[in-house]
């Protein structure tokens, strides 16, 4: 499923590699996305993180290389254990690259591994300010859902989940 991409891209030159968090690629594109909302926002959530959050059975990172480029970054870490609930953390994407999809690309892959892991259901916040992400993330399932995070600025702040449930985990197996 695409979701609103705006320009089209040869899929071989795009490549999704796991990165451990403290990567140096992984690194630079988590500061560029702090920045980008402390820039949008006039804060933004820390970008340094403990690597084991991100380390599989844990969760996972993804970095998203266009020729070899680090353009794109994603991970997600378990959030509630019993409820098989994984947090989709620090989404980002290079502004000259995105409307190519690539975002899309690596929130596919994280949901894959974290099916593949037993997760049944995802949970990740953003901004209202952030429409591409807003966009991405209804286009391809995520609905609607209360705060999870304490403190967070309803007037700024969008929570939302989506289910993957037992009929879901076939989709995601490649």
């Amino acid at each position: 499923m695409t979701t609103g991409t705006t320009r089209s891209l040869d899929p071989g030159r795009f490549v999704v590699a796991v990165r451990p968090y403290d990567h140096p690629d992984s690194r630079r594109l988590v500061r560029a996305l702090f920045d980008d909302q402390t820039e949008r926002y006039g804060y933004a959530d820390p970008f340094e993180a403990d690597p084991v959050y991100y380390t599989p059975p844990h969760g996972l990172f993804l970095i998203g290389y266009l020729d070899g480029v680090p353009v794109a970054c994603g991970g997600y870490r378990t959030f509630d254990e019993q409820a098989r609930t994984v947090e989709v953390k620090k989404m980002y994407t290079v502004p000259g690259f995105r409307g190519l999809g690539l975002g899309e690309r690596i929130l596919t892959e994280l949901e894959r591994h974290a099916v593949r892991n037993g997760a049944q259901r995802s949970i990740l916040e953003t901004g209202v300010r952030n429409t591409a992400a807003l966009a991405l993330y209804t286009g391809i399932g995520y609905q609607p859902t209360e705060r999870y995070v304490d403190g967070r600025d309803p007037a700024i702040n969008r929570a939302f989940t989506k289910e993957f449930g037992r009929d879901r985990t076939e989709e995601f197996t490649c």
